[in-house]
């Protein structure tokens, strides 16, 4: 199999870089990308080396000269902890490390880059961002859906842009290549510079989202609230729903985290709800050994079991299939249930999604959003195209934009999975 992750440059980097006090990394440190031994010869490059990734960091000799250079900085897509924190990082980078005073901050998502809309971008400095990671979303303001790539950038050659910083998740990233390729077949300087966001932890070959951290302390605070709920009522059940549309990252590691769930439902691993080893009787008999429960479900597990009426899925503005309500439908399946089997229960159901998406960051995520902002700035100023800055095996590395996909899930049969069925004590299947 051969791989590569070559990264695009704008030009030859001709101009020495204004820092002073730190370590330069070149184009030529690279970092493997198998690093376990059995794996380090399954994966080549074009040339039939081992497959590796371009190091991030900043460049002794750099393609933009600070005094003439202009950026800007637009967030889409869902709100999540620690956006705020990505503005603020890019932004005192440029302005203090390289000494860019012009940066835009682009209002309302791709939307403000089109003129049509009339929203008017901000200018961003030190005093405008200096409070901004103490609230939650984004202070520029996000929305899904495309936008005319040629009408984008035309906008940008008229703002004269040199860098654009794209925060956003996997649609936002395939806008982003699309706007390179365009700016690529003008002959544009402009070059355009990816932060990946998705709170799901989903994306493809990215050791960690920002925000999932953030993610993983609200759900446990939910959690320990719908586990003080269930044990304080007779035969009672805490039902928690959290995100997770295709992954169930978030679900599993808050779990572990929290150590008082009884049943966690995610994408990944199918159930029935009824039958001899479906979840309506896994919980049951629960409820009739220990006298209460704890379920958390994630919004993407157990769609095939709810009905669609005509079968058409309707999307939203980004083109993601508008999911079923999983927390209701369950809540009203147990109490149905319960019903059936003349068995008092008190259910109380907590969906704290939107709480956890619009919070700021905690401290550990504040960190990691910082340093995002400061890699992609260095990039940025050394030319760099077409990429995005990721964490991977504890390095900060350049990936091209293609790789920030969707469609990382749990293995129903790793560790992670395992841990999880050892900490809840749930049936390892409930179907059949």
């Amino acid at each position: 199999m051969s791989l590569d992750f070559k990264i695009s440059c704008l030009g030859p980097c001709k101009i020495p870089s204004p820092l002073t006090i730190t370590s330069f990394v070149s184009d030529e440190d690279r970092l493997l990308f198998n690093t376990r031994q059995n794996g380090f010869d399954a994966v080549k490059d074009s040339s039939g080396r081992p497959l590796s990734v371009e190091a991030a960091g900043p460049r002794k000799q750099i393609y933009f000269d600070p005094a003439k250079s202009k950026a800007a900085i637009v967030t889409c897509g869902g709100l999540c902890p620690g956006i705020n924190d990505v503005i603020r990082s890019v932004t005192m980078s440029l302005f203090y490390r390289y000494g860019i005073k012009d940066i835009l901050g682009i209002r309302f998502g791709l939307r403000g880059l089109n003129p049509a809309f009339g929203h008017k971008p901000v200018y961003l400095t030190p005093d405008f961002v200096k409070d901004i990671t103490s609230i939650g979303g984004s202070i520029l303001s996000t929305s899904r859906g495309p936008q005319d790539i040629s009408v984008m950038v035309d906008y940008l050659e008229q703002q004269k842009v040199n860098m654009l910083f794209c925060v956003g998740g996997d649609g936002t990233m395939r806008a982003a290549e699309k706007l390179n390729a365009e700016i690529a077949s003008r002959g544009i300087a402009l070059g355009v510079v990816g932060i990946p966001k998705t709170i799901d932890n989903d994306l493809n070959l990215i050791e960690k989202s920002f925000g999932f951290d953030t993610a993983i302390e609200k759900t446990v605070e939910a959690l320990r609230s719908a586990h003080v709920e269930a044990k304080g009522a007779f035969n009672g059940i805490g039902l928690v729903k959290i995100m997770g549309r295709h992954s169930g990252y978030i679900a599993a590691t808050a779990a572990l985290a929290q150590g008082d769930v009884n049943f966690v439902l995610i994408p990944e691993v199918p159930f029935d709800l009824g039958g001899a080893k479906g979840f309506l009787q896994a919980l049951t008999s629960r409820i009739q050994k220990r006298g209460h429960a704890v379920i958390l479900v994630a919004e993407g597990a157990g769609q095939e079991l709810i009905t669609q009426g005509s079968g058409k899925r309707e999307t939203d503005a980004s083109g993601n299939v508008r999911l079923a309500d999983i927390g209701l439908f369950l809540k009203d399946r147990i109490e149905e249930h319960f019903r059936d089997l003349r068995l008092e229960i008190n259910l109380k159901y907590i969906e704290p999604s939107y709480l956890i998406r619009s919070v700021q960051a905690n401290a550990s995520d504040s960190i990691y959003c910082s340093s995002l902002g400061q890699y992609s700035v260095h990039a940025a100023m050394a030319g760099k195209t077409g990429l995005l800055v990721a964490l991977r095996k504890d390095d900060y590395v350049h990936l091209p934009l293609s790789a920030a996909t969707t469609g990382r899930k749990i293995d129903s049969r790793g560790n992670l999975w395992m841990r999880v069925l050892e900490m809840t004590g749930q049936p390892p299947l409930m179907k059949g």
